[in-house]
């Protein structure tokens, strides 16, 4: 899924300033919406998950209803087909995601769970390599015809659905299922500790620094790159990725999460200057590359604090939680991005997601020596 779905997206920022003419306010509006709309349909799938006791059906559900969406991209002719047709693209996303986190805990042994997340993530981001390196030549293949990429990125997206439904199987008895929560209520926000709602903090200060990649794209196109050739600023960045995923998880079971996690916030302040600042191909590449380290060191351990912090009888809510807080925060830094660009130019947006992720990193330090 996630070789559709970058196919598509490393080139729809391009296709949607340059195509439809649309301004980057809207865009991050665009993809702010989308990310929020993620996370919102995580919250009610994660509980959905818990109360029905199946995880499977609910990410089938989800890989399917993306999967629906994808030949809507290619027919859009306006920026109000995008819109709709990113926002139940990512609704897909959202009712998937937290079933299958959750189902990633049910199986996996606590003493590897950390190294369990990085290699989901890092096998979640071969697909994000592959994904804008297949865009990339079937560009030069179709002579930067946006809708026929588009078209061909519905195949993938086909395929995922089937390999989900015939070899994905879910543990008959996870820990803790009989005492899952009937249903939503404001009592069960109690039952999660404060070590949980750190790392919803957290999360959320340092997405206000990751705002969307969208905007790297647009770093690139801003410095000269070809439209051809923009979906190469997410392929190096997810190399770096999907290197560092399993080692950072792996060194998580080992040290103190949150040492990593602060490691990353000051990785992701590096890449904020360095993109800020560039002036050509190579420095945009570290800056790039420095994101990707950041996403590797940061998004599989957010997920392994949750599963730490989490009953298991809650961990499909635990992670609705989690993504519906830092869902609202994504909305808001696109939009306050795509502002910022339109009206300060790249610079201001990205010298204020340093400004967050050095924030964060300070709280994730000055938290570890607290807990110490």
């Amino acid at each position: 899924m996630d070789i559709s779905s970058e196919m598509i997206h490393s080139l729809l920022p391009v296709f949607v300033v340059s195509i439809l003419g649309v301004s980057t306010t809207a865009l991050g509006l665009l993809e702010g919406f989308a990310e929020g709309a993620v996370n919102i349909a995580r919250i009610f799938s994660g509980v959905l998950s818990d109360w029905s006791r199946k995880r499977k059906p609910l990410a089938l559900a989800g890989y399917g209803m993306a999967a629906l969406t994808k030949p809507l991209f290619p027919i859009a002719n306006s920026f109000a087909a995008v819109f709709a047709a990113r926002l139940l693209d990512r609704i897909g996303k959202g009712v998937r995601d937290a079933p299958r986190d959750a189902l990633v805990a049910d199986l996996a042994p606590p003493e590897v769970r950390g190294a369990s997340y990085g290699l989901r993530q890092s096998l979640d981001t071969v697909g994000a390599v592959a994904g804008p390196l297949s865009a990339m030549a079937l560009m030069v293949v179709f002579g930067g015809d946006f809708r026929n990429v588009f078209w061909i990125a519905v195949l993938p997206a086909v395929a995922s659905v089937g390999l989900l439904a015939a070899a994905v199987h879910e543990p008959s008895a996870p820990f803790g299922r009989d005492n899952a929560p009937r249903r939503l209520r404001w009592q069960e926000l109690g039952r999660f500790s404060r070590a949980f709602w750190i790392v919803v903090a957290l999360g959320a200060v340092l997405t206000l620094a990751r705002f969307s990649e969208a905007f790297l794209i647009l770093r690139a196109t801003s410095l000269g790159i070809s439209n051809r050739y923009v979906p190469l600023v997410l392929v190096v960045m997810n190399v770096v990725y999907a290197a560092t995923s399993y080692p950072a998880g792996h060194l998580s079971d080992r040290v103190d999460r949150r040492v990593v996690l602060a490691t990353g916030g000051i990785v992701l302040f590096i890449a904020d200057i360095i993109l800020g600042t560039a002036t050509g191909i190579g420095w945009l590449s570290t800056g790039v590359s420095f994101w990707g380290l950041h996403m590797g060191l940061t998004q599989g351990l957010l997920a392994a604090c949750v599963a730490d912090c989490a009953p298991a009888e809650r961990r499909g809510t635990a992670f609705g939680l989690f993504n519906l807080v830092t869902g609202i925060v994504l909305l808001l830094a696109s939009v306050v991005a795509g502002a910022l660009w339109e009206h300060f130019g790249p610079q201001a947006t990205f010298y204020a997601g340093a400004s967050f992720a050095g924030f964060a990193s300070l709280g994730l330090i000055i938290e570890a020596n607290v807990r110490r």
